[in-house]
């Protein structure tokens, strides 16, 4: 073979590992999102059951118009997106944490005011999560 061939096998070689590596990267990154989506959706899912629990009567197991008494089911406390536990509780606010079941250094916290109605926005934290 010619030098020239050679010279073109090799740069057609570069180059296909280059985008074998921007494909990987690209994979990576939509799984991230894909995962922080379905956790931001399971807590706003949480967000709903303890709205309900706080308007529903003392007389009927609800909290009487109080978060302090809610407590997250058991059938919602994990899932294949991640684990959820509750933050910090007022009568008024409830705060709730998701930890990715696949990037378990990653999370994902909301805080919920009495209309059940996310306050501020979402925090991310973690390597994968943090600033997107």
């Amino acid at each position: 073979m010619g030098q020239q061939q050679l010279l073109l096998i090799i740069l057609g070689v570069i180059i296909v590992g280059i985008a074998i590596a921007v494909g990987l990267s690209m994979f990576t990154a939509q799984s991230v999102g894909a995962n922080r989506d379905a956790i931001i959706a399971d807590l706003t899912n949480l967000a709903a059951n303890a709205y309900q629990h706080r308007i529903r009567p003392t007389t009927m197991g609800g909290g009487g118009g109080d978060y302090s008494t809610y407590q997250i089911p058991p059938s919602l406390a994990s899932n294949e997106n991640g684990t959820y536990t509750l933050g910090t509780v007022t009568a008024t606010s409830i705060q709730f944490t998701g930890v990715s079941a696949q990037y378990t250094s990653d999370s994902v916290t909301g805080t919920y005011g009495p209309d059940g109605k996310l306050v501020g926005s979402f925090t991310f934290s973690g390597p994968n999560f943090a600033g997107t």
